[in-house]
């Protein structure tokens, strides 16, 4: 296991560059959270010609659904949620600017070919340790698409947010490097 890379957000070009599927981080800055619905209502918007609610160029977006906060916390659990359901909206996001993507599972191949088109990269959370990531996360609000609830879209300052990167800016895809380890493995035993 290699040594975590703090990595201080926004991501820039340089720093895009040189991650490589595989690599640990922990992110210190802001990210948004939103996923379904507030994605729809952004595409929706950008079709319409209007100006986003946030600036998304250089953003770093974390798909995931909180849970409500217990007192003195700025959020409750905060599970990454599966990304594959954003899939149908993320090219059109990167090409308006977004670099960062947070979640689990696998990315369709036009995402992963936006993410090299776009320099940006794909990021995984760990799934069912929402309760750990949440300690990452130091301030919690609102900022838009308020009606959404749960999907509303929040910025979160984090501090030492783990994630490893999945898909890199290079072509590099964690997953199947993973997988094809296992079939070198597997076939020579």
């Amino acid at each position: 296991m290699t040594e975590a890379k703090k990595i201080t957000l926004p991501l820039t070009d340089e720093v895009l560059k040189d991650l490589k599927a595989g690599d640990n981080l922990l992110l210190t800055g802001v990210i948004y959270q939103f996923r379904d619905a507030a994605h729809k209502r952004i595409v929706e918007v950008l079709d319409q010609g209007k100006s986003l609610p946030i600036d998304i160029k250089g953003a770093a977006v974390f798909y995931m659904g909180p849970s409500p906060a217990r007192p003195g916390r700025p959020i409750g659990s905060a599970g990454p949620t599966t990304s594959g359901r954003m899939d149908s909206y993320s090219p059109r996001l990167m090409d308006e600017g977004l670099k960062v993507m947070i979640g689990k599972g696998l990315r369709s191949q036009t995402v992963k070919d936006a993410i090299v088109k776009y320099n940006g990269v794909y990021l995984g959370a760990i799934g069912g340790a929402g309760a750990l990531i949440a300690k990452s996360i130091k301030k919690a609000e609102v900022v838009a698409y308020e009606d959404l609830g749960a999907e509303a879209i929040r910025r979160l300052e984090v501090e030492d947010f783990p994630v490893t990167v999945v898909n890199d800016s290079h072509g590099g895809d964690l997953y199947e490097e993973g997988r094809a380890k296992y079939r070198v493995t597997s076939s020579t035993t």
